[in-house]
C-alpha cells in the first residue's frame, strides 16, 4: 500500500491529489511505526529469552525467531512426481506430509540443542527437496512468506533459497536464545553460553557468505556482519565473567591480566556500536541494542580503568618485588604514558603513583556517568532493574575508591590519564555449523538417487521392454552402479528391437522396483526369472549427450570422428530402408578391432562374416567386474 502510494505521489501533478496521498501516507508510517515498535518489545527485547534465576549480570541480546506463513507442499510436488518423473504421486502422500509436520514443528522450536537439530534437519531436508523438485529452469508453484526479525515487513518468493536461508537464520537466533538463557553464576554456564554465541556467530557467518542476495534486511550482508560482531563481543563478555567468577585478588599482576581482558571487551563493544550507526543497518538495529552496545563499551572500559587504579594505589613497590616485571607488566598497559612520566618512576615514587591512579579513577567515573546518562535515555533500557544496579554499583564502587584517596594535592595533578591497551589471552572466533553431525534420511528416497532421478534431468516415460533369451544371450552388458545402465547394445538383437537404447537406465526388473540395486543385484533377479520372458522397466535421458559413454566417440580437429553404438540403433530404421547393409560392416568392424582396448573383458558380439564360428559362446549371467556386466 506504502508503495503504490509513492508510486502515485511521484507520478501524479495534481496537487490535490498530492495532498491527498501524503495524508494517508502519513497513516501509514504512523501504522507502520507503531507496528515496528510492538514487534521490537516483542521479538527484540533484550530482557526476553534471559536466565530465569536471579543474577547480577548486564543482559545478553538474543535475536528473535523469523515467523513465516504455512505453506502446503501437497499438489505441487505431487504434480511434479506426476509430470517429471512419471511415478504415482499417490505413493508420496506420506513423505510429503512428513515435509510439512517438520516445518510445521519448525516454526515453534525448543530453546536447547533438540531444537537445533531439529531446525538442521529441515535444512538439510530442504536440500534434497531442492534437488529433488526445483528445477532451476522454473517454478513449480510453491510460495515461501518470511517476516523480517526486525521490521516486521514480509519477503514472499517461489525461490526455496529464501526458505533455506531463514531456517538458517533461525538456528543462529535458537543459539542465541540459547547462549542468553545459560546460568552466568556457574562455570558450566558461562563455558556453555561462551560456545553457543560462538556457534550462532558460524550460522550466521555463513548464511552471509553462502546466501549474498537474500531480500529481507535481517538477512542483508550488512545487518549479518553486524550481528556476527556483536555475538563475538557476548561470547567475549562471557569470557571475562568466566575469569573472575571465583573472585578477582587484589594481586598486582592478577590485576595487570584483568585490566587488558575487561579492555578487550570494552574495545569489541565499541566496534559493534561504531558498525550499528553506519548505513544501511542504522536505519533497522534496534535503537535499544545500539545504546546497550554503548553502555557495555563505556562500564567496561571504566573498570579497566578502575583496576589499574587499584594496581597504583594498592600495591606500592617492596624490597623484595621484582622491579623489572612489574616495570614491563605496567608498561604494557599503555601504548604512552604521559609527558613527564617513567613507569619506573611511577613504580618508586608514591606521589606519582597516587596522582595517576586517581587521575585512572577520575575517567573511570567518567565513564560510568556515561553509561547511567545512556540507560536513562532509553525507555527499554532504564527499566530494566538489573542493568541499572550493576551499572550504579560500580559507579559506587569507583567514587568510593577515589574518596579513599589523599585529596588536598587534586588542583595541583594536572595528569591526564592514557587509553588502555586491550589485549587477551583467550582466542573468540566462530564455530562453523557441522552439518554432517546431524543424520538425515531423504524423505523422498524411493524415487532414485539423487545422481540420477533429479530435478535438473528430465526422463521419458518408463516403457515395458519384453526381453526373450536368444542362445542364452540377450546382447547388451550393464554398468554403473545404482541404477544400472544398458551398455554395448546389439543394434541388431532382439532387445533392441523392442525398444531398449543404448544408456538406458533399469527402473524394474519383472515389476520389483530396482533404482536403487547395483549390477549385481540386478543380475540376480533376472536370473531369478528363469527361462520365462523378462519384463524390465527402462527410461531415457531426454538429453542423449548426458546417456552416452565417455569412450563412445572421439573428436578430431571439432568434428566427430566416429560416431557411438548408439547412432546405430537409431540409423537402424534408414539402413533398412536402403538396403545397404553393406555400411554396417565398417561400424561393427571397427567394434571388433578395439574390443582388445575398451574398459570391459567383453564387447559387443560381431556381425563380421566368418566371425561365428569363432566366437565363444557367453553365459546369459556372464559377470564382468563390479561396474560392468555383459547378460
Amino acid at each position: 500500500m506504502r508503495a503504490g502510494a509513492e508510486n502515485l505521489l511521484r507520478a501524479t501533478t495534481n496537487n490535490k491529489v498530492r495532498e491527498q496521498v501524503l495524508l494517508e501516507l502519513s497513516f501509514v508510517n504512523s501504522d507502520l511505526q507503531i507496528l515496528k515498535e510492538e514487534l521490537e518489545g516483542l521479538n527484540i527485547s533484550v530482557e526476553v529469552y534471559q536466565n530465569a534465576e536471579e543474577t547480577f549480570s548486564i543482559p545478553l541480546v538474543p535475536l528473535g525467531l523469523k515467523e513465516t506463513k504455512d505453506v502446503d507442499f501437497t499438489l505441487p510436488l505431487k504434480d511434479f512426481i506426476l509430470e517429471h518423473y512419471s511415478q504415482d504421486s499417490s505413493e508420496y502422500e506420506d513423505e510429503i506430509a512428513d515435509l510439512m509436520d517438520l516445518r510445521q514443528a519448525c516454526r515453534t522450536p525448543s530453546r536447547d540443542e533438540a531444537g537445533i537439530e531439529m531446525l538442521i534437519s529441515y535444512f538439510l531436508q530442504l536440500g534434497y527437496v531442492e534437488n529433488r523438485f526445483f528445477p532451476p529452469t522454473r517454478h513449480i508453484g510453491v510460495l515461501f512468506t518470511w517476516y523480517d526479525s526486525f521490521t516486521g515487513v514480509p519477503v514472499c518468493q517461489q525461490n526455496l533459497l529464501l526458505e533455506k536461508a531463514s531456517v538458517l537464520f533461525n538456528i543462529g537466533a535458537l543459539y542465541t536464545q540459547i547462549g542468553t538463557r545459560c546460568n552466568r553464576q556457574t562455570q558450566a554456564g558461562l563455558e556453555n553460553a561462551v560456545d553457543a554465541f560462538q556457534k550462532a556467530a558460524g550460522v550466521l557467518s555463513y548464511l552471509k557468505e553462502t546466501f549474498t542476495h537474500t531480500p529481507s534486511y535481517d538477512m542483508s550482508p550488512a545487518m549479518l556482519n553486524v550481528l556476527v560482531k556483536m555475538m563475538l563481543a557476548q561470547a567475549r563478555e562471557c569470557v571475562f565473567e568466566q575469569i573472575g567468577l571465583s573472585g578477582i585478588r587484589n594481586e598486582f599482576f592478577t590485576l595487570v591480566k584483568m585490566t587488558q581482558e575487561v579492555a578487550k571487551v570494552g574495545e569489541v563493544y565499541m566496534l559493534v556500536n561504531t558498525a550499528m550507526n553506519q548505513e544501511p543497518v542504522k536505519e533497522n538495529i534496534p535503537y535499544s541494542w545500539s545504546k546497550l552496545a554503548q553502555i557495555k563499551s563505556d562500564h567496561y572500559k571504566a573498570l579497566a580503568h578502575y583496576f589499574i587504579a587499584t594496581i597504583l594505589c594498592d600495591h606500592e613497590l617492596q624490597p623484595g618485588d621484582d622491579e623489572d616485571e612489574q616495570e614491563k607488566a605496567l608498561s604494557q598497559l599503555y601504548d604512552h604514558v604521559p609527558e613527564g612520566l617513567m613507569v619506573l618512576a611511577v613504580l618508586k615514587d608514591k606521589v606519582q603513583r597516587k596522582q595517576l591512579g586517581k587521575a585512572h579513577l577520575r575517567k573511570a567515573i567518567v565513564y560510568h556517568e556515561e553509561a547511567l546518562r545512556v540507560c536513562g535515555l532509553c525507555k527499554k533500557l532504564r527499566n530494566i532493574e538489573v542493568l541499572q544496579e550493576v551499572l550504579t554499583a560500580a559507579h559506587k564502587r569507583s567514587l568510593l575508591k577515589y574518596a579513599q584517596q589523599e585529596t588536598e594535592d587534586d588542583f595541583l595533578s594536572l595528569i591526564q590519564a592514557p587509553d588502555i591497551l586491550p589485549k587477551t589471552e583467550h582466542k573468540i572466533e566462530t564455530i562453523a555449523p557441522q552439518f554432517s553431525k546431524v543424520k538425515v534420511k531423504d524423505f523422498f528416497h524411493k524415487l532414485g538417487p539423487l545422481t540420477v532421478f533429479s530435478a535438473k534431468q528430465r526422463w521419458t516415460a518408463p516403457r515395458t521392454i519384453c526381453l526373450h533369451h536368444e542362445a542364452g544371450e540377450l546382447g547388451f552388458s550393464l554398468k554403473g552402479g545404482s541404477p544400472v545402465q544398458i551398455y554395448c547394445l546389439d543394434p541388431v538383437c532382439s532387445a533392441a528391437s523392442a525398444g531398449l537404447k543404448e544408456g538406458d537406465y533399469i527402473v524394474s526388473v519383472g515389476g520389483m522396483d530396482c533404482k536403487w540395486l547395483g549390477v549385481n543385484e540386478v543380475l540376480e533377479k533376472m536370473k531369478s526369472v528363469g527361462k520365462q520372458p523378462i519384463e524390465l522397466e527402462v527410461i531415457s535421458c531426454q538429453d542423449t549427450a548426458a546417456s552416452l559413454h565417455s569412450k563412445s566417440a572421439t573428436y578430431s580437429m571439432g568434428m566427430q570422428k566416429t560416431y557411438s553404438l548408439i547412432c546405430l540403433a537409431m540409423d537402424e530404421d534408414k539402413i533398412n530402408q536402403t538396403k545397404k547393409a553393406p555400411l554396417k560392416l565398417p561400424f561393427l568392424s571397427w567394434g571388433t578391432k578395439n574390443r582388445q582396448k575398451a574398459a570391459s573383458t567383453l564387447c559387443l558380439p560381431s556381425a563380421v562374416a566368418g566371425s561365428s564360428q569363432n566366437k565363444k559362446k557367453l553365459s546369459p549371467f556372464t559377470l564382468l567386474n563390479t561396474e560392468s556386466s555383459l547378460y
